[in-house]
């Protein structure tokens, strides 16, 4: 949910909340619509949708990873994301299996039809509640340092700042197990309504303080932040294994991208990256 300034999919044996439940049948209102503050959604926001009906058709269970195509729309097309993932590649991600998971993953299909159009260009877009999906070139950015002399593969992450989905998706590719938390209750519905029909078997979606982290099932190889706070909570860096990872923005209005490494037990590094532009990371959740 955010702007830059500048192997095989793996299954576990989980009951997955992002596939099961009557819920995750239907996307949730996008009634409540505004702009986020970021620069490329002040842009794209004059193309907000109409609500599209929850009672909008899924495939079958059992369906492959869906690539829908919106009508007379090129921007959908596999041509247009392979275009965007060489746009990514030239602004210096190398990662094969990042730049693989990208074009994988139909952006298009986490979006509002009205902002089909809009889907692979490198901006960040509004979801609704103030919230946006990340620009594209950012979430393959944080995603491969997050990868980066982690375990490989790396077996278990955590994402906080579920969204659409779109984000989790693209981890799922390059990680075994993926938890993600969204603290929005109708954000966490439709993020469920998605990622149900692609049938990503290895994401489980959670709603809850992000802020909180999931202890009940730490210590993850890897942590990624999709909203900034002044500093990253340290429950969280608890939560990382020794030799993990976790990669935040962090600042309000002058933000960075933050590597943190643990080292050991009770040790930790910290590497300043970018700048970057996050929606705030807030506590407790919003139904």
């Amino acid at each position: 949910m955010s702007e830059s300034k500048h192997e095989p999919k793996k299954r576990f044996p989980l009951t997955l909340d992002a596939l099961t439940g009557d819920a995750g049948r239907k996307r949730a209102s996008m009634s409540s619509r505004s702009n986020s503050p970021q620069t490329a959604s002040q842009n794209a926001a004059r193309y907000a949708p109409p609500e599209r009906s929850a009672t909008a058709s899924r495939p079958p269970a059992g369906a492959p990873l869906l690539i829908e195509r919106a009508p007379n729309s090129s921007m959908v097309s596999e041509a247009v994301r392979k275009a965007m993932v060489a746009r990514i590649a030239q602004q210096g991600v190398k990662d094969p299996q990042v730049l693989a998971a990208m074009e994988a993953v139909p952006r298009h299909f986490f979006l509002e039809p009205g902002l089909a159009s809009q889907a692979y260009i490198d901006a960040s877009l509004p979801i609704g509640y103030h919230q946006t999906i990340s620009q594209p070139y950012i979430v393959a950015r944080m995603i491969e340092v997050l990868k980066a002399g982690a375990r490989q593969p790396m077996k278990r992450v955590l994402e906080i700042g579920t969204g659409c989905g779109y984000q989790a998706a693209v981890l799922a590719q390059v990680a075994t197990e993926v938890y993600s938390i969204e603290r929005i209750k109708p954000l966490h519905e439709l993020a469920r309504a998605n990622l149900r029909a692609l049938r990503i078997p290895n994401l489980r979606l959670h709603y809850g303080d992000g802020m909180l982290g999931f202890p009940q099932l730490a210590p993850f190889d890897g942590i990624i932040l999709a909203a900034a706070g002044l500093q990253v909570p340290p429950g969280l860096l608890d939560q990382l294994s020794v030799g993990g990872r976790l990669i935040a923005p962090v600042g309000s209005r002058d933000q960075v991208l933050q590597l943190i490494c643990r080292i050991g037990e009770n040790e930790w590094t910290t590497e300043t990256l970018e700048h970057c532009h996050f929606v705030p990371l807030r506590p407790g959740t919003h139904g």
